[in-house]
């Protein structure tokens, strides 16, 4: 094999790289496997870059601005980057030739990895994706510290290295950016190099070429589902509507799901405003995990509201079970908090003792008007023509200017909004709890975040809850906990079943949360707003189902369809003595599965709650309307079948002289 007319391979390039062989080309030129014969014949890359210029005049201004711009490249410094060695220039029949040397790392690409994978029917799984991102998002917050973005990640630039499992960055984007950048400086013909991959670049970047670190966070996102999926990009996203729809070729948890759906976000402004953003955002331990509820665990726990006072039963419960000591790392509102719960507790102490000490800023600082309030002044009172803070920028007064009016259009309380945006931001950033934001150009990236965080609640009252949710938030207390007690038990519902609706979809939207005790907090009143949504719908019959046998029947098979988070409750007349048996047909680790009895007492609070089993049978202790709630875990929309058949059956069982109440 020759190299462009070079000679024989046997011959030294630049008197010191032997040529191995050729190991792929693209739009910029070719790339080969060398050796260093003046560094103990350590294996090297070399690039060889084929500017299109017309002359030797165009030729060397080519040259003149590869060396100026690759010095550049030759100051990374990281060890998961391959190491840029030098420029070689190399004269051969008379013409120039330009290489770019660096380190060789041995190991296969991710993308020959899924390939691999594919063949055998897998695919890459979600622990294995987080701890890709875990291990390339510091790599990022490196080299967008110094100012470069790759432009180009995608499981082919990604390399798997052999010596120590570590993920490596390949293929800098910039590096074609000079290519692009000779074209359009000497005036040579042709499309110049496109910068970054189609699928797998965000459009701006394609279109304008314009980049930010949020590109690379985006194709980042890309090369994670494609992983997960096996699927390209184009197999996952509606070029007509805009959309990705990813999450009907998998399932992932909550927070993943979250985290790639920002990561991801058409608009620059709603992406991540960093890497670092994003590592903090996938710290935070998805406690609503899947794998929590794992088919044939044994165990079963709840989430559900807490009324005041540390380790009180809430009377809204049908009655107080024993105490138990719940799964780690969740933590049941019907117990006293025990074992690795107290670590959970003090760190949402110590985010309540912050309050104090953010206050001061939090009552002057007005987010939403953009503006820092006089002395004296309460968020929430600014008058719309008050002036807007001139130390801010016109960017972000504008921003906040809408997320003001935003605020306004979904009718929540501004006071309100502080409140719950001032608990997420800190919960995310918690170093910055002594020191609280201000309106210094320092912080303009952290209020950025803020305000980021603040469209996120907005998203989720909006896409959540009702407009008669919303304008109450800020306002339950647990009066309202005891009156929808009172208007579902007048359904034969208890005020379990409903928890478990509004568990369900709470956890869903704000895990971490709900893994603590939220209810007194500004979060908890979300969780509010949603039993009262819940409870409305069950009074519609919207999520709820009365079972009936018609003559002569003993079993019935009933299919559904749950979204993200949802559930739905079905109650059954049946008597003491009746074998009952369920079949819950659905994939493993998707469903929580719960069987409660008309009146739970001590020794039989309940038959199922919460599990992760998918089938039960057994003769039935009491008279009276039972309960069956099925509620999916999934981050996609679910398809189920619960088969349910009693024996003895009657078309006329015995009706209970008045709906049944949650005992205090």
């Amino acid at each position: 094999m020759t190299i462009g007319g070079m000679g024989s391979p046997q011959n030294l390039l630049g008197s010191r790289y032997h040529i191995l062989r050729e190991l792929g080309r693209g739009g910029f030129g070719y790339t080969y496997l060398a050796e260093d014969v003046n560094r103990f014949n350590e294996l090297c890359v070399l690039k060889e870059f084929f500017p299109q210029v017309n002359d030797d005049g165009a030729l060397q201004k080519a040259k003149q601005l590869f060396e100026r711009e690759a010095d550049v490249l030759y100051q990374l410094n990281h060890p998961q980057i391959p190491r840029f060695r030098e420029l070689l220039r190399v004269q051969a029949r008379g013409h120039g030739r330009l290489f770019l040397v660096q380190d060789y790392v041995e190991g296969p690409t991710y993308q020959e990895l899924l390939e691999t994978r594919l063949q055998a029917g897998n695919r890459f799984a979600e622990p294995e994706v987080i701890q890709l991102l875990q291990k390339l998002l510091p790599v990022l917050s490196y080299l967008h510290g110094i100012g470069v973005i790759h432009r180009d990640i995608a499981p082919d630039n990604l390399i798997l290295r052999n010596l120590d499992g570590l993920p490596v960055l390949i293929d800098f984007g910039g590096v074609k950016q000079l290519v692009t950048a000779v074209q359009q400086q000497v005036g040579a013909g042709g499309p110049p190099t496109r910068l970054g991959k189609v699928g797998y670049a965000p459009e701006e970047q394609l279109e304008s070429g314009q980049v930010s670190p949020s590109a690379d966070l985006y194709a980042l996102a890309v090369t994670a589902l494609v992983l997960l999926t096996g699927q390209g990009p184009d197999d996952l996203y509606d070029r007509y509507n805009k959309r990705w729809r990813w999450q009907e070729a998998v399932s992932l948890s909550p927070r993943l799901t979250k985290v790639l759906d920002r990561m991801l976000a058409p608009r620059v402004g709603d992406r991540y405003s960093s890497a670092a953003a994003v590592t903090q955002a996938l710290t935070y331990p998805d406690t609503y995990a899947v794998s929590e509820y794992a088919a044939g665990s044994g165990q079963s726990e709840r989430t559900v509201a807490v009324a005041p006072g540390a380790g009180t039963v809430p009377p809204s419960t049908m009655v107080a079970p024993p105490a138990r000591q719940p799964r780690q790392p969740r933590q049941s509102a019907k117990s006293p908090v025990t074992g690795g719960c107290v670590q959970a507790l003090l760190g949402l102490l110590l985010l309540i003792g912050s309050v104090g000490l953010v206050w001061w800023i939090a009552s002057r600082w007005n987010p939403n008007e953009s503006i820092l309030l006089p002395e004296g002044d309460v968020p929430g009172e600014a008058q719309p023509d008050t002036p807007a803070n001139s130390e801010f920028s016109a960017a972000e007064q504008a921003r906040k200017t809408a997320l003001r009016q935003r605020r306004d259009t979904l009718q929540v309380e501004e006071r309100y909004l502080v409140r719950v945006t001032d608990q997420l931001f800190y919960s995310q950033y918690p170093d910055r709890q002594q020191q609280p934001l201000s309106n210094s150009p320092a912080d303009e990236p952290l209020r950025a975040e803020w305000d980021g965080i603040a469209n996120e609640v907005l998203d989720v009252l909006e896409d959540n809850l009702s407009a008669a949710a919303r304008q109450r938030l800020d306002s339950y207390t647990e009066s309202d906990r005891e009156q929808w007690r009172e208007q579902v038990n007048q359904r034969y519902v208890s005020s379990r079943a409903l928890y478990d609706l509004t568990d369900a979809k709470f956890a869903y939207l704000y895990p971490q949360a709900a893994a603590q005790d939220f209810i007194n907090q500004p979060i908890g009143q979300i969780w509010h707003g949603i039993a009262a949504d819940r409870v409305q719908s069950i009074l519609d019959g919207e999520r709820l189902a009365e079972i009936q046998f018609g003559q002569g029947e003993f079993s019935q098979s009933l299919r559904d369809r749950l979204p993200p988070g949802e559930g739905r409750i079905y109650t059954l007349n049946l008597a003491a003595g009746q074998l009952l048996r369920l079949n819950l047909q659905a994939p493993a680790d998707t469903t929580r599965l719960s069987l409660y009895v008309p009146s739970p007492d001590a020794e039989v609070p309940f038959l199922l709650e919460d599990a992760g089993d998918r089938t039960w049978a057994g003769q039935l202790p009491q008279s009276g309307y039972y309960e069956i709630v099925v509620v999916s875990t999934q981050g996609r929309s679910l398809d189920y079948a619960l088969d349910i058949s009693a024996d003895n059956v009657t078309t006329t069982p015995e009706t209970p002289e008045a709906p049944p109440e949650d005992k205090d």
